[in-house]
């Protein structure tokens, strides 16, 4: 198992809110999609969301796709 990446201070802030809508825009490159999938996995961790099927996850380049279905 692969450990958690390093996140700086807010992309951690954004990784740990509970549940509920979260909207992130950022540049090419910062870290948007290992946020988006850090904060999913720790929702199922945490007992937020029991099945993926609870989410909607929306991206918009095929790899960052990709990285989210791995």
């Amino acid at each position: 198992m692969s450990q958690a990446p390093k996140l700086d201070p807010f992309q951690e802030a954004a990784a740990s809110l509970g549940g509920g809508v979260l909207i992130g825009a950022a540049g090419a490159g910062t870290g948007k999609t290992t946020v988006l999938v850090e904060r999913v996995l720790r929702l199922l961790r945490e007992g937020v969301i029991s099945s993926l099927d609870q989410l909607l996850v929306v991206t918009f380049t095929e790899k960052a796709a990709h990285e989210m279905k791995r």
